[in-house]
Formats: C-alpha cells, sequence, structure tokens
C-alpha cells in the first residue's frame, strides 16, 4: 500500500483507490458489527455514519447535522438512503449503488417528524420485516424517538453507534490511501495559512488565504465549521475562531484548518511567529514539539492511549509544562468522521485505555498555554499519526517553524 498521496483523479495510467470496492467492504464492516450487537438493522442519521454507508456527499447546513439524511441498513442487504429533497435528483442520477432511496423533510418539525415515520419510515420497515426486533440508533433528535416508540411499539430501539465506531476504527487500504490525498491538501493548507502571517495581517485574513487553497484543491470541507486562526495573546486561553485580531511583531500565530477529500479528513496544525521569538515562547513552542513527538513514539502495537499521553506529558514536563495543557484531549481518532474515538489524553470520567491496533488513525495535537507572555505564550502542532504494525507512519508533512525551536 502506498504511504504517499498518488493524486486525486481516477486515471487510467495507474491504479488508485477502487472506490466501488471500498464501498462494499465498508458496508460489510458495518453488516458484521451490527450481527455482532445482535441488531436486525442499523438506521444512522450522523453525516460520517450515512456517507460511510452510502458515499453520499451532501450540502451540510450549520446546525442541522443529523437532521438531513439518514440511512438504514437491514441484515444482509443493501443500505436505504433517507435524504433531502435537495440531494434527491441528484443522488438518483448519479449514485447507481444506492437501490432504494426515500426523500425525507428536515428532521426537525414534530409534524412532519411523525409524518416522516408514519408514511415513509414504517412502510420501510415493513417491506423489510422490521416492524419488531431490535433496530441499532446512531443518533437522533428526541420527537424522532418519540414517534418511532409511538407508532413502532413492537420495535426495540438500541445503541447502533458502537457498532458504527467499531466498523470505522480501523482503517481499510482505501481508506487510508482517501486520507493521505486529504493530508497533501491539509498540509497545503496549512502553509498557505503560514505563508500569509505578516504584520497587519488579520487573523481572518489568514484564514481566507487557506481556504482558498483548500477549495482550489478539490477539498470538501474543512476539518471544523470554524477556521481555526488564533494569534499573539489569543492562543493563551485559545480562541477557537479566525477573528478581526491584527497580527503584530512577536505574534505567535495558530493554523487549525485541514482538509476533507473524499469523505476523510486531514487534521494538522501548526504554529507560526510573525517576527523574531522570545525565549519563553521558544521554550513553550519546545515542550509542545518534543511532547508531540515523544508520543507518537509510543503508537505502535503494545502500548496505549495513556502511554502516549503520558510520554506526551513527560516531556513537556522537562521544562516545567507538564501541568499546561489545554482542558481537552491531546487525540483524537479521525477518518471518515472529523473527530471520532478513541481519544488520546481524555482526563473525564469513562475515558477508556485502549492498546494500539494497526490500521488506527489519529490526529494528536498537544496545546500547551501559558498567560502573561507578551506575543502570546500558546502553542499547538498537530499531526496525523497512522498505526502500522511497527513504528507510526506520520501522514502529515506541513514544515516545523525552526525559529521557535531551543
Amino acid at each position: 500500500m502506498d504511504r504517499f498521496a498518488r493524486g486525486q483523479f481516477q486515471v487510467g495510467y495507474e491504479e488508485r483507490v477502487d472506490l466501488a470496492t471500498l464501498r462494499r467492504s465498508r458496508v460489510g464492516k458495518a453488516q458484521a458489527e451490527r450481527d455482532r450487537d445482535e441488531l436486525d438493522a442499523l438506521l444512522v442519521w450522523k453525516d460520517e455514519n450515512v456517507r460511510y454507508l452510502t458515499d453520499l456527499r451532501p450540502q451540510l447546513i450549520s446546525c442541522k447535522s443529523t437532521a438531513l439524511n439518514g440511512a438504514l441498513l437491514p441484515a444482509g442487504k443493501d443500505p436505504v438512503l433517507f435524504c433531502s429533497g435537495g440531494e434527491r435528483d441528484r443522488v438518483d442520477r448519479t449514485m447507481p449503488w444506492v437501490s432504494e432511496v426515500h426523500t425525507i423533510p428536515i428532521i426537525e418539525h414534530r409534524d412532519l417528524i411523525h409524518g416522516f415515520v408514519r408514511d415513509i419510515l414504517v412502510p420501510v420497515l415493513e417491506t423489510h420485516g422490521l416492524t419488531r426486533g431490535r433496530l441499532g440508533i446512531d443518533e437522533s433528535n428526541t420527537i424522532l424517538m418519540l414517534a418511532l416508540q409511538e407508532h413502532l411499539p413492537d420495535l426495540e430501539i438500541c445503541d447502533g453507534d458502537s457498532a458504527m465506531q467499531r466498523a470505522r476504527l480501523i482503517k481499510l487500504p482505501g481508506e487510508l490511501q482517501l486520507l493521505e490525498e486529504a493530508c497533501a491538501i491539509g498540509d497545503a493548507v496549512t502553509v498557505t495559512g503560514i505563508e500569509a502571517v505578516e504584520v497587519g495581517v488579520r487573523e481572518m485574513e489568514v484564514a481566507a488565504e487557506a481556504m482558498r487553497t483548500l477549495f482550489r484543491l478539490g477539498g470538501e470541507y474543512a476539518h471544523v465549521m470554524t477556521p481555526f486562526v488564533a494569534s499573539g495573546e489569543h492562543m493563551a486561553p485559545p480562541h477557537r475562531i479566525s477573528s478581526d485580531k491584527i497580527i503584530r511583531y512577536g505574534d505567535i500565530v495558530f493554523i487549525d484548518i485541514g482538509a476533507c477529500w473524499g469523505g476523510y479528513y486531514g487534521d494538522i496544525a501548526r504554529a507560526t511567529i510573525c517576527g523574531k521569538p522570545s525565549q519563553r515562547q521558544k521554550e513553550i513552542y519546545t515542550a509542545v514539539y518534543r511532547g508531540l513527538q515523544a508520543g507518537i513514539g509510543k503508537m505502535r502495537p503494545g502500548f496505549t492511549n495513556r502511554d502516549a499521553a503520558q510520554a506526551i506529558v513527560d516531556a513537556a514536563e522537562e521544562f516545567g509544562l507538564g501541568g499546561q495543557f489545554l482542558s481537552l484531549f491531546i487525540g483524537h481518532g479521525v477518518g471518515i468522521g472529523a473527530n471520532e474515538p478513541p481519544y488520546i489524553g481524555e482526563t473525564l470520567p469513562g475515558a477508556p485505555e485502549v492498546e494500539f491496533q494497526p490500521g488506527m488513525v489519529f490526529a494528536v495535537e498537544p496545546l500547551i498555554w501559558v498567560e502573561g507572555v507578551r506575543g502570546g505564550g500558546g502553542v499547538r502542532l498537530e499531526e496525523m499519526v497512522a498505526i502500522t504494525e511497527d513504528e507510526a507512519h506520520v501522514l502529515s508533512r506541513a514544515p516545523f517553524e525552526e525559529r521557535l525551536m531551543l
């Protein structure tokens, strides 16, 4: 398998990702996990799960995730797509692998939801023999759950998201190739942002230049809905937006935008300096960099997410900064979901210890911030890391800032 981005296009002169085979393999993994949980079917609404099963690339409306499109996966059958009317004509004409599709309203208004369940979903479930038994659902609003209970009293509603998370956990070779392509775009987006940094430029202008590269190279979405460019004191504590703040000489500037390609996300971030850094800024940057490298060194079979997190913290503590991390996990899974379990460095109750397995992919993103540093004392560095049989494979290649290294 290639460990580089060969190219995004389907061409005749070399073999690339067989998308039809990849799609069937993903559905097969989901079916196996559905069967493992003794579910008669899965009904999914999360954008990433719908795409995993059907390859639908929809228009995404802000704050409407899980309300626009869904998919039903009955045992031993192809996925059934429930899509917005805005997608239906395109689906009919360009997605021949979808053998059954139904138009649905936005899953939000009570009357429309009950109409959907009564007149669309119930007949579909009847056709597939699913009006009783165990139906796994990944995520839905309360109105939909109540409507299901009212119209399908013999149907047991179960957790379906855990099965989908397990299916998505170990990436297939084709998925890893699409992640390489996403990272190639994400690297370019990040470097474009770095190159836009100068005195008198606003954070939002850096984000704009980076986003232009994202779309110029065919990226589908940024990793985050709100492109993250923070400069100077905006990184201590981090302001996770792009604002009208003017970048000044001596500011650390952080860029976290990434890229999606083919439904898969490259989550890459770098910090740079506008001008000349102070000694304290160098110490913080170097602590984050060395922590990142130490954590990646533990990301191989035989070690766990806790081992990697502890290595990151221990390396930072050499600079007296082990207690200065952002109060968020240090890394997360990534794939067809921009941010997915398992996590590295999660400290909240219930966080499991997970051993690294080949095919897992993570975004590792330690962030240390120190208040009161002129020009900002906050640094995050983020790499995309795939677990292999041996040492980790780092997919991202954007450069680090040598001027900030001790």
